[in-house]
């Protein structure tokens, strides 16, 4: 009996319902909202607009720039904010701080407001820069807690969308905007802010499922379609450099890369048809009666001892099992996570924010430093990317453990380093390859470590105070060196034509040796953060020879076989 045109429409208002209250489409929503959760990764294309509009010097702008980090790693706030509230709040704040602090810059930078002071730029920095971690712990933390077992190519795969973000969203600007670099600031206020309150309601806890061989080639697919996003704006990145792009020229580009950042949206319909079939067959079986079998009376003895919250901070449990917030963060272990990330992550964000002036005072054009730019963010992306999905085969197969990994990146970060301390014609290119791959690739290495030593329980707080030691690390080795060190060099320069500061308005090095210095102080720096983590290696080499994702097996056949205990009786 063919259906009416209303029980049609109704079964598919009802069949959409259920692909958007789905875990893919909740983890195709966190995809896109990671896509947009990069934007500090553009402050080196408009920094430079900030430098010559407001008058400021190297230093000044890399107080911006460590601002911005401070901003962008001390997510503590939203993890602790996310412990008690429900996710979509958590998302909301961070809509709500992207657009006014990013914002605020644009409104500045356009000459809309009076020229603000610098504390003022660098809160408004701040603030922006601090709601992606609202993002991040809406969306990446969540889909971990959704897919336990899959939580190193997870993290590849989210962290690997926020290393593109910064090459998607040019691409946008320049499509929407043209080649203006005030508005690509408008573009970073507004765009995030949006992805987030479409998908609020989206994105939540699920119930943990037993991961199968179907869901890993999933995940395989996505990568596939990711890896072809990454080439496609590596090309046309390139491309552009070399051909004036028409408006339309810009308009195909752009329809192809959100084609490509739909594709997960068809994998959720196509696993969710899936899901509705089976209910459909289902529905039509003889029916069943199940006679539930009363549990056993569980006792819980909840009684207080008079035990003061602080009492169990330094019993820790063992690795793998959750720890308190206090547990975690006074453990050896996570102090040497610091101190590594202090090294790694610090000398790989000055390097990272540096770009574009180091760029320049090696006598770049324009046009090419914005090519280094573009090359890192996507090397940023295959970082992360390979970061996360061959750090878990290794784990798996041959339990090589991630501390390891993490160790060998920044040992390749420090190859990348020295290629800006000593440069040769075209070096910067290969530098832009290796530090963007060293730095995308430390990310998710240093959260599924945290997620695996400590637990889940409270990881929206802990991996949040995983990176704590990065701004700071910026704020040494950006501000305090490398800023210091490039202005002594200008006026250096400047002294030698006989002028003084106040002659100029902008403060610009030229030479090689703007940056030798700093860089072999990064890399020396960078060194010490590898050896510290064999250290790490050594502590957890028997946690890691075991199976660390036992517990999430064992809970996902408990709840599979549960149902089956019950008494079945045909009707």
């Amino acid at each position: 009996m063919a259906e009416s045109p209303s029980a049609s429409a109704i079964i598919s208002l009802r069949f959409a319902i259920q692909v958007i209250k789905g875990r893919w489409f909740s983890l195709f929503a966190s995809f896109l909202i990671m896509a947009g959760a990069g934007a500090t990764y553009l402050f080196g294309t408009y920094s430079p607009e900030i430098k010559a509009i407001l008058g400021y010097d190297q230093t000044t702008l890399n107080l911006m720039g460590f601002f911005k980090d401070l901003g962008a790693n001390v997510g503590v706030l939203s993890g602790l904010i996310a412990e008690v509230t429900p996710t979509w709040f958590v998302l909301l704040i961070g809509a709500a701080m992207n657009f006014i602090g990013y914002f605020m810059i644009w409104v500045a930078v356009t000459g809309r407001i009076s020229r603000p002071r610098v504390w003022q730029m660098c809160l408004y920095i701040c603030i922006g820069a601090n709601s992606q971690n609202f993002a991040n712990t809406g969306a990446l933390v969540t889909s971990v807690m959704n897919f336990p077992e899959s939580r190193g190519i997870m993290l590849g795969l989210l962290k690997g969308y926020v290393g593109l973000s910064g090459a998607i969203m040019t691409q946008i600007y320049l499509a929407v905007y043209g080649n203006d670099s005030k508005s690509l600031i408008l573009l970073i206020a507004w765009l995030p802010a949006s992805l987030s309150v479409l998908f609020v309601y989206t994105i939540r806890k699920m119930e943990v499922r037993r991961q199968t061989a179907a869901e890993l080639k999933l995940f395989f697919q996505i990568l596939y379609v990711s890896v072809v996003l990454a080439l496609f704006l590596l090309v046309i990145t390139v491309t552009e450099k070399v051909v004036k792009f028409s408006k339309a020229g810009y308009a195909f580009s752009v329809t192809v890369v959100c084609g490509l950042l739909l594709y997960p949206l068809l994998i959720s319909i196509r696993e969710e048809s899936k899901i509705w079939n089976q209910k459909s067959e289902e529905a039509v079986t003889p029916a069943q009666i199940a006679v539930e079998t009363p549990p056993a009376a569980v006792i819980q003895s909840e009684k207080s001892d008079g035990t003061p919250w602080y009492a169990d901070v330094f019993k820790k449990p063992n690795r793998g099992e959750d720890y308190t917030i206090l547990q975690a963060l006074t453990s050896a272990d996570m102090l040497i996570l610091f101190f590594a990330s202090f090294c790694g992550l610090g000398s790989s964000l000055t390097a990272v924010d540096n770009l574009g002036q180091i760029g320049q005072s090696l006598g770049y054009p324009k046009k090419t430093i914005g090519t280094f730019l573009s090359i890192l963010s996507i090397w940023n992306f295959f970082g992360r990317i390979f970061s996360g999905f061959v750090s878990e085969s290794l784990l798996s197969n041959y339990k090589v453990p991630r501390p390891l990994m993490l160790s060998l990146v920044l040992g390749i970060s420090c190859i990348g380093l020295l290629l800006v301390a000593f440069p040769f014609p075209g070096s910067l290119y290969f530098a832009s390859v290796i530090i963007g791959f060293s730095f995308g690739a430390q990310l998710p290495l240093l959260f599924a470590i945290i997620s695996e030593l400590f637990g889940l329980k409270y990881y929206a707080t802990l991996f949040n105070c995983g990176q704590i030691a990065s701004p700071l690390g910026s704020y040494i080795f950006n501000v305090r060196i490398a800023g210091r060190l490039y202005d002594q060099e200008a006026l250096k320069q400047l002294a030698a034509k006989g002028l003084t500061r106040s002659a100029v308005k902008e403060l610009t090095c030229i030479g090689k040796a703007c940056y030798r210095l700093p860089f072999i102080i990064l890399t020396a720096a960078t060194l010490v953060g590898s050896l510290s983590l064999l250290v790490l290696v050594a502590r957890t080499r028997k946690f890691y020879s075991g199976d660390i994702y036992k517990k999430f097996k064992e809970r996902s056949d408990s709840e599979t076989t549960a149902p089956a205990e019950n008494a079945v009786v045909k009707a």
